[in-house]
């Protein structure tokens, strides 16, 4: 995330606030201004911190981590109404992670909170960290650009479709874990066998593989 922060500073001239707990990168202006906001030194929480910096009309919230229904609540407003919010969570995979926000909130209310993602999201990404054949580390990707389908899903709870829907919008940029991990295995970066223990969907990348004649 810090990466992404570090790239539209670098190449627009937008108005960036981070909030975090704590400050793991210092981002210097570029061509844009960055506001860096501490959890505990800077604002009391995140929802505080949110709802300030919406203030001061940035371009680019960024928000460290989503750890309770409020703060998921305000970053998906600020989302609705033109932010562009980076945000993390704690989840293995892109379906565990649109479930994760959603079930953070009483059950009377989630149907309310799928339709304002449905309406909010962009991306999804996740990835992992594996260890290299020559004892390094590389991360697994699975990445899903938010289109018509998925929104319908998101919508409607179907949430066991984001996977094929993953794989049907390719053209867009989306990868599903198994493909990256097939990828880093015919790059000779990973292990076979560390790529199937990895997998969420282990028979998707043997199919990768055989056709790959790997």
């Amino acid at each position: 995330m810090a990466a992404l922060v570090n790239e539209i500073n670098r190449e627009q001239a937008r108005h960036i606030v981070t909030i975090e707990d704590p400050v793991e990168y210092e981002h210097a202006h570029m061509r844009g201004v960055v506001e860096q906001v501490e959890i505990g030194i800077d604002a009391a929480d995140f929802p505080t911190a949110l709802r300030a910096a919406l203030r001061q009309v940035p371009d680019v919230i960024v928000v460290g981590e989503m750890r309770d229904p409020e703060t998921a609540h305000i970053a998906l407003a600020a989302a609705e109404t033109g932010h562009l919010v980076l945000t993390t969570l704690h989840t293995t995979d892109v379906i565990s992670t649109v479930s994760r926000i959603a079930d953070s909130f009483p059950p009377e209310r989630q149907n309310t909170i799928r339709q304002e993602m449905a309406m909010a999201l962009s991306a999804v990404m996740t990835q992992k960290l594996l260890r290299t054949k020559s004892g390094g580390l590389i991360p697994a990707a699975e990445l899903l650009m938010v289109s018509y389908g998925a929104r319908q899903h998101i919508r409607r709870n179907a949430l066991q479709h984001l996977h094929q829907e993953i794989t049907s919008t390719r053209r867009l940029g989306s990868i599903t874990l198994e493909q990256s991990l097939a990828s880093l295995v015919m790059q000779g970066e990973i292990s076979r066998e560390d790529a199937l223990l990895a997998a969420i969907h282990p028979e998707d990348l043997e199919g990768a593989l055989k056709v790959k004649g790997l």
